[in-house]
């Protein structure tokens, strides 16, 4: 796919096609020979408004980058790096329990997480999206290199680095799974390439971006730099992303055989 391509064509489950970005996670399995849908995934995006000093280091001497709107195609890999496993793995990336009886928190992986996690609760796998840009490439080789995380270094003010000083909206994502009886089996269908290391080790994402971009237009100068509320679909200009199938919190069906 290209940015061309899934612009041109093809419906979305991100709501409407005026959305035909891709957001991509492993498939969860549930050892049992099943593909475990997700309920639902969160997709929110985030980012200093354009007024805020922080936004130009031209204003700012603890400006966190300069900020511009994101790129049209641009697209990355984050999370467990399959390049160099031995790398420390991007965007901050954990397991949650949300619903009856589970302790919500931050837990490293599927085992961490199972405890606090009980039957008929959910189980969210969540991770943050880069938020600095090089400027120059949509893509790299290794998927990875023209984009990255801001820090605190020794300078103790959160900044993007010198090789990426752009700003861009940034996203975190959330796919949600009911729990049932055999979440001490479940696993990513990445874990698989991963041996030895813990259920859910080897998270990782990929996005490409594919906005209509007057949409997106609307959405960055409302949802962001007017910090407006824009939940379900609104862009906070009295305008709001049409639906294009029905909603639904519980997927149906749950579990989808894995074609042997």
């Amino acid at each position: 796919s290209t940015y061309e391509s899934l612009r041109a064509s093809g419906e979305s489950s991100c709501m409407s096609p005026v959305n035909r970005s891709a957001y991509w996670m492993p498939a969860m399995l549930d050892g049992q020979g099943n593909v475990v849908r997700p309920d639902y995934v969160a997709v929110y995006y985030k980012r200093r408004p354009i007024t805020d000093p922080k936004c130009d280091p031209a204003t700012s001497a603890q400006a966190e980058g300069k900020c511009i709107n994101l790129p049209n195609g641009l697209k990355f890999v984050f999370g467990f790096n399959w390049v160099d496993p031995a790398k420390s793995p991007t965007g901050a990336y954990y397991f949650n329990c949300d619903g009856n009886g589970a302790t919500q928190g931050h837990y490293s992986d599927i085992d961490a997480a199972m405890q606090y996690c009980p039957v008929g609760s959910k189980i969210g796998a969540v991770i943050n999206a880069p938020s600095c840009w090089d400027g120059k490439n949509l893509s790299t080789p290794d998927g990875r290199s023209h984009v990255s995380f801001p820090s605190y270094g020794w300078w103790g003010y959160e900044r993007c680095p010198d090789t990426h000083p752009y700003a861009i909206p940034h996203f975190t994502m959330g796919a949600w799974y009911t729990v049932d009886a055999n979440l001490k089996t479940w696993y990513l269908s990445s874990d698989s390439m991963n041996p030895g290391g813990k259920r859910g080790s080897s998270f990782h994402a990929d996005f490409m971006m594919a906005w209509d971009p007057e949409v997106k237009k609307i959405w960055h100068d409302n949802c962001i730099d007017k910090q407006l509320n824009c939940s379900g679909g609104d862009l906070g200009s009295g305008q709001q992303i049409k639906q294009s199938f029905p909603f639904s919190w519980t997927a149906n069906p749950r579990l989808v055989p894995i074609p042997s």
